[in-house]
This record gives structure tokens, C-alpha cells and sequence, in this order.
């Protein structure tokens, strides 16, 4: 816990002056003020984070979390959960649409055992940080002790002080595990309040009946667990899962490392719930991406006071929306970079109408 208390306190609010540096500079850029939208808004961000203008994020990578999850043998998931392991290993094959995706933007993926339940290669192509072979059946007691729930925490953190070292500069959040639908809806049922109809989907896809099933378990298991809204660390113990709580590390430590930080789909967007719920200023490094279609998205984005950079009907999960986001990161930085001056284009800037 001592980790987790320093990070917790050492984290600092993003820097002002360079958000106002940087706007000032994109005003005068021969272009209507505003009209790169949503590029200007990362540019901005970005030097927030970072503290100085121009950026070049040259480094970056995609960490995925794998664990597996006990409460699958209430029959949550369509899918077997010796899936988790098998999809595991496909990633150190790089045949995996995270692997694909990440090619496409020069991004390096690390895939981090956190709790799957089988023995994997040890080749070095998986880092591992077992806590334990899957949690516990939720339905029928606590998913995590809170001491497995901090280590996995704190392993999130530690992943983040490595990549640091390697000289990584922007990081997005990924997973890997059968039934980790079912654990984010119900830590978002817990923290945010909603209903299973509400929090949860379909995740990789099973029939209306088990539909029904799913969300039936998820509000026994709240009824049985009874976690502490004022209390992450509680909810996440009790109904959370491995992978969940590992991301949440990333997420702080990105903060206190003043690293800018990929949210992906509803796995990875409900690590950031716990993340800010631990430590607000958290918020203010996390970068969105997609829209996921899994029907909780919406709320904890709300919650976060974040808006999607794209929405193409993704739910996937395993970190894909990170690529797609690094590439978007890339074009706004070099807008800031390369992009000439309103003296340089020998234009008038002050007949511009600011219409934002």
C-alpha cells in the first residue's frame, strides 16, 4: 500500500499556462480559429500533460492486462473462458487485431499475465505478474482479497515506471479475459449506481436468454457483496477483477509520471473510473477514444467529464481504440509543429470571426 499512498499523493494538476501557450499558438495558425475541432483540443492536451510546446510523441505502446474471471461459471459469457489463455498467446504471435492495429501506428504492445488461469510460455514474450490463477467466484464470495487488490494496483504503476525507463511517451490501456464485462458492470453498478440494463451488454456476443441471465447474476452479486461506493478499493475487491484493477494502476501512474494515457472500451474506461475515484486530478491525463457499443460507456464517460475522439461501432476490447487514437495524437501534434503562421502566410488574422 505504501506505493499506491505515494503515487496517490504525488500526483499534480496538468499545467495551465501551457494549455493557454498552446491555444495562443493554434489561434494564429492559417486556418479559421477552431476548425481542426477536436485536433486542436488533443494538441492542447497533450501540452498540458507535458508541460511545454511543440510535442513529437515518438514512443508509444499499448499495455494489455489478461486475467480470467471467476464468475464465468455462472454461465455470464457465451464464450469458454479457456479463451483467455489461447488469446493470450495469440498476441505474443501478433496475429491479434491489437497487434494488427498497433502495427499500423508504430505502436509496441506488452501483454502482462495479472491472472490468468493457466500456466503460460515462458518465453518472455508474456511479462508475468500472476496474483493469482482468476478471481473467485463473485456470486459466491469476494472476487479479490484487498490485499491481491492493491498488488494489482500497484503492478499497474510499476508497468508504467518501466516503460517510463524505456523511454515510452504516451501509453494506452488494453485487456484480455472472458467474463471482464460482467466485472465492469458491476463496479460501474456500484460506483455510479445504475442497473445491469444500463451498465452492461452483450460483451462478445449471446442470446436475448442469456442476456437476461447475465444481468440477473450481476444484481444477485451486488445484493450478496455489498460493496462500499465510498470505497474503490472495496469495489473493486469485491466485484471487480484483476485486469480492471491492473489498468487502474496504469491510469495513476501515467498521472503521477505526467504521461498522457489511452482510455479503449469499457473494460479500460472502467480502470479510469477507478482511478479517479481514488485521485481526480487522474482525470486530467487520460485521452479518449472510440465509443464503445457496451451500454455503460456512456455513463462513466459522463462521469469523467470526457467525450469520444470517434465512434465506430467498436467492442472489441483488447486496447484497440488506442492505435486509432495514437494516429490522431500524431496528426494534431505535427498541426502544432508544422503548421504556418498567419505572418508566415502573409494573411490578416484579426478579420477572423471566433465562432466557438
Amino acid at each position: 500500500m505504501s506505493l499506491l499512498n505515494e503515487i496517490l499523493s504525488g500526483i499534480n494538476p496538468v499545467s495551465p499556462e501551457a494549455v493557454l501557450q498552446t491555444q495562443k499558438h493554434l489561434d494564429n495558425l492559417i486556418k479559421p480559429l477552431g476548425s481542426l475541432g477536436k485536433l486542436e483540443e488533443i494538441a492542447v492536451r497533450i501540452s498540458a500533460i507535458t508541460g511545454k510546446r511543440p510535442n513529437s510523441l515518438e514512443k508509444k505502446c499499448v499495455l494489455v492486462f489478461a486475467a480470467d474471471n471467476g464468475i464465468c461459471a455462472e454461465g455470464v459469457s457465451a464464450a469458454p473462458a479457456a479463451i483467455t489463455a489461447l488469446q493470450t498467446i495469440n498476441m505474443t504471435k501478433r496475429i491479434a487485431g491489437i497487434n494488427v492495429l498497433s502495427r499500423q501506428a508504430g505502436a509496441d504492445v506488452y501483454v502482462v499475465d495479472i491472472g490468468v488461469d493457466a500456466d503460460l510460455p515462458q518465453d518472455g514474450m508474456i511479462i508475468d505478474r500472476k496474483i493469482r490463477r482468476g478471481t473467485r467466484n463473485m456470486l459466491l464470495e469476494p472476487a479479490m482479497t484487498r490485499e491481491e487488490t492493491i498488488r494489482a494496483v500497484e503492478t499497474g504503476i510499476e508497468m508504467v515506471k518501466d516503460l517510463v525507463d524505456q523511454g515510452y511517451q504516451v501509453i494506452g490501456t488494453g485487456e484480455m479475459g472472458i467474463g471482464n464485462t460482467s466485472t465492469s458492470g458491476a463496479v460501474i453498478m456500484s460506483l455510479i449506481g445504475l442497473s445491469a440494463g444500463e451498465a452492461v451488454g452483450k460483451g462478445a456476443g449471446m442470446t436475448e436468454i442469456d442476456f437476461e441471465h447475465k444481468k440477473a447474476v450481476l444484481h444477485a452479486v451486488l445484493d450478496k457483496r455489498q460493496p462500499d461506493s465510498g470505497d474503490p478499493l472495496d469495489v473493486l475487491s469485491k466485484v471487480g477483477g484483476y485486469d480492471i484493477a491492473g489498468i487502474a494502476g496504469v491510469f495513476l501512474g501515467c498521472a503521477y509520471y505526467r504521461l498522457p494515457v489511452v482510455i479503449d472500451g469499457l473494460i479500460s474506461i472502467t480502470g479510469a473510473l477507478i482511478a479517479s475515484r481514488l485521485n481526480p486530478l487522474s482525470v486530467q491525463y487520460m485521452l479518449p477514444s472510440h465509443l464503445s457499443a457496451e451500454p455503460g460507456y456512456r455513463a462513466v464517460m459522463a462521469e469523467l467529464g470526457i467525450s469520444p475522439y470517434f465512434d465506430l461501432d467498436m467492442r472489441l476490447g483488447e486496447g484497440t481504440g488506442c492505435p486509432l487514437t495514437f494516429y490522431l495524437i500524431d496528426c494534431a501534434l505535427a498541426v502544432g509543429r508544422e503548421m504556418g503562421t498567419f505572418e508566415q502566410g502573409e494573411i490578416d488574422g484579426s478579420v477572423l470571426v471566433d465562432i466557438r
